[in-house]
């Protein structure tokens, strides 16, 4: 069983930054997979970015490349969502979740085995 908290979140104006933090319990976090996935009102689930067990091969979603970084520190078990240049289109809330495997699944979330409870982040312009 792994539990995953999100935190982080916060308002923002356009341009801003901000750095998400996904702390997960247990002791066999590096054999997880992790990924990052954000919804916003009214919108249904989508990819954001993941990583794979080792930290050497990570993914992002077309919407948020060159913006977003997603890294990993072992030590303490925490995944991590660095959102820079943050636009209005980026509110919702953001979800880490966390899959039993080496690479991270695919896209739609499905085979992610577990979630956590959400961080907002909202952007102004």
């Amino acid at each position: 069983q792994v539990q995953l908290v999100e935190s982080g979140g916060g308002s923002v104006q356009a341009g801003g930054s901000l750095r998400l933090s996904c702390s997960a319990s247990g002791r066999t976090f590096s054999s997880y997979a992790m990924g990052w996935f954000r919804q916003a009102p009214g919108k249904e689930r989508e990819f954001v970015a993941a990583i794979s067990a080792s930290g050497g091969s990570t993914s992002y979603a077309d919407s948020v490349k060159g913006r977003f970084t997603i890294s990993r520190d072992g030590a303490k078990n925490t995944v991590y969502l660095q959102t820079n240049n943050l636009k209005p289109d980026d509110t919702a809330v953001y979800y880490c979740a966390a899959a039993r495997r080496y690479f991270p699944p695919g896209p739609m979330g499905d085979e992610y085995d577990y979630w956590g409870q959400g961080t907002q982040v909202t952007v102004s312009s």
